[in-house]
């Protein structure tokens, strides 16, 4: 029997190829979000399944056709929506290998290749981040799952330290542990502590400024009524403003109390990357863990996130799933020990190839360009009468209202659907001290201060309608 790849085969992939390239290619002029919902999508996709199969390239030409109208270009430079990076081309070829070669990385013995670039990617991420070098970190999907595995290492730290192995004994019977956490946070840290089995509504929620910054004085009066060791979620990049909460206030304080400090860093932490913009986390080093995207600033294609702990023996005991026992921890340590999955992709050769191709230089200057063009876009809407934006700009977030009060939410609500139907350019919304705004977040490597002069224009002229009654 012929075991060859197939000519049909071999012509989808490069079928595929082609159609991705295309894609790319068209990604920059054409508009942003999809023209078809999900009704006709479903009316495309959902179908029965027929007893005859379909040649490989017609089911890729196919694939390609009828997902075309369905598909929100987030790879433009004028996608703005949310905080999601653009997936850099260079860590897209890769991931084409990483789909061809079909490896499951979660054994080192397995596909020796992917650990060594897994490895390279955590250690440069550590010193990119000026993390401590000997720090134990997991490749998982994102920064939901990191913040899930980092609560979960904290929490198998801090009832060891009380004599318990949740491990082994669960939860049931357990010691308490306090959790502090600032009500601005985002939903993610609160899913972690669901699935921990802290529950979301038993956190302390601590007061924050208007920044979304956690306060320190409620905080310390927070944390002195803690009566055993808490678990403290701070964060680097408040999803609105960008805001820092006040690390080296905060940590010392948690770390003379016993606790475990977490910093939910999914995309503000990489600020740590730049020198002219690292104060801005001053003390944030000092933490027991973080969880990090690679989607996001990085550009990676999805998906792609780092969680780090600075004592890699909890991490590991809590994730491992080669028998209730502590592997020993040698420098060649598994991947899946740091992670929740035996069996995933090899999710890390892409953000390889873009740390490769950008180098130490490249990551930094991507920082600082979205930053500063963050700052562009506040200065030219804040300038327009009518239009408020609500935060500094502490990295790349911009928070932008229209109007006054009541009426002001009706007409940024209306600003916003103009602007995404126009589809040139796509911010997306959000609420902020009891107003709807609309988010813009600066975060793909391809946008430039051209396209931030089209989106101020955009959201220009279209508050300028809503004004007027125009819309």
């Amino acid at each position: 029997m012929d075991r060859a790849l197939r000519q049909d085969e071999a012509r989808a992939l490069r079928r595929a190829a082609a159609h991705a390239l295309r894609y790319r290619e068209a990604a920059t002029g054409a508009t942003v979000p999809p023209a078809a919902g999900v009704g006709e999508m479903m009316g495309r996709f959902r179908t029965a399944l027929h007893d005859k199969g379909m040649a490989a390239t017609e089911v890729i030409d196919t694939i390609a056709r009828d997902a075309e109208d369905g598909l929100n270009r987030m790879s433009s430079p004028n996608f703005y929506g949310y905080v999601m990076g653009g997936s850099h081309p260079v860590g897209v070829a890769a991931d084409m290998m990483v789909s061809a070669w079909g490896q499951n990385a979660g054994s080192s013995f397995e596909t020796p290749a992917i650990t060594a670039m897994e490895r390279a990617v955590c250690d440069w991420g550590l010193d990119l981040l000026g993390l401590p070098a000997d720090c134990g970190v997991g490749l998982v999907t994102g920064a939901s799952v990191a913040n899930m595995v980092a609560v979960m290492a904290a929490r198998n730290a801090l009832l060891a330290a009380q004599g318990w192995d949740v491990e082994a004994q669960g939860l049931h019977g357990a010691p308490e542990i306090p959790v502090l956490i600032g009500n601005d946070a985002h939903s993610a840290p609160f899913a972690a502590l669901r699935y921990a089995g802290f529950g979301a509504e038993r956190a302390i929620r601590v007061a924050t400024d208007d920044q979304g910054r956690i306060a320190p004085e409620p905080f310390f009066e927070a944390l002195d009524r803690c009566k055993a060791p808490p678990l403290v979620v701070l964060q680097a990049g408040q999803i609105n403003t960008g805001a820092f909460d006040p690390f080296a206030a905060l940590i010392p304080a948690v770390r003379a109390k016993g606790g475990w400090v977490h910093v939910d860093g999914a995309f503000g932490l990489w600020l740590a990357a730049v020198p002219e913009l690292a104060g801005r986390l001053a003390g944030v080093q000092g933490a027991d863990s973080w969880a990090v995207d690679l989607h996001k600033w990085l550009n990676a294609p999805f998906d792609a996130g780092m969680v780090i702990c600075r004592d890699r023996a909890p991490l590991v005991r809590s994730m491992t799933a080669r028998g209730a026992y502590l592997p020993a921890l040698s420098d060649q340590w598994e991947p899946a020990d740091s992670t929740p999955e035996l069996s995933r992709r090899a999710r890390g050769v892409p953000s390889y190839a873009i740390m490769r191709h950008l180098g130490r230089a490249g990551v930094r200057a991507l920082i600082a360009r979205h930053c500063a063009l963050a700052e562009r876009a506040a200065g030219l809407l804040a300038a327009e009468p009518g239009i408020s934006v609500l935060n500094e700009i502490h990295s790349n977030q911009v928070a932008v209202t229209f109007g006054e009060g009541a009426e002001g939410d009706a007409q940024t609500e209306a600003v916003l659907a103009h602007v995404q139907k126009r589809g040139r350019v796509y911010p997306t919304h959000g609420t902020w001290r009891g107003r709807q705004i609309m988010r813009i977040s600066v975060i793909c490597h391809a946008t430039q201060q051209a396209d931030i002069e089209l989106l101020a224009a955009e959201v220009i002229g279209a508050w300028r309608q809503v004004g007027k009654g125009a819309l």
